[in-house]
């Protein structure tokens, strides 16, 4: 694959992010409840996994799962944590917002942890210009929502 195929693909998955949010929030309406909303998104999510690692081909040994570091295993819980976040609040708080600050802190986050090597990533300095265009998004995010209070 080369880099604009990667490019996309990342696009592609940042376009269904508010998508998501947007559904799973008025599935969660619907039903009455964010909570059970989130269990039958990845009860989904669960099926289509499995049915693309049936697809893929051959499956690691069980016993694979003990090369796994225990802090790894944190990433379900931090995707539940999302997935709850964004189907209770984009309902109520509004899906551009919702989204806006997810963005923005992912990015903020993205950079940190690519700064300093954190969790294994690979190390990827950030410089002057790097730092203004994270404090211009910042500034963005307060411009757009300064109405909202």
């Amino acid at each position: 694959m080369t880099a604009w195929t990667y490019g996309a693909w990342a696009f592609a998955a940042g376009v269904l992010i508010p998508v998501m949010a947007i559904l799973n929030g008025g599935l969660g309406r619907a039903i009455g409840s964010s909570s059970w909303a989130a269990v039958v998104l990845f009860a989904v999510a669960l099926a289509a996994a499995l049915a693309v690692a049936a697809l893929s081909g051959g499956r690691p040994a069980l016993g694979a799962l003990a090369n796994g570091k225990p802090w790894q295993f944190a990433a379900g819980l931090i995707v539940l944590f999302y997935v709850l976040s964004a189907t209770y609040l984009t309902p109520r708080f509004g899906v551009a917002p919702t989204i806006l600050l997810v963005v923005v802190a992912q990015i903020v986050t993205a950079s940190l942890i690519s700064h300093f090597g954190w969790l294994g990533a690979p190390r990827q300095p950030m410089d002057g210009l790097k730092a203004a265009g994270l404090a211009l998004m910042v500034a963005g995010v307060v411009l757009t929502q300064v109405r909202r209070s």
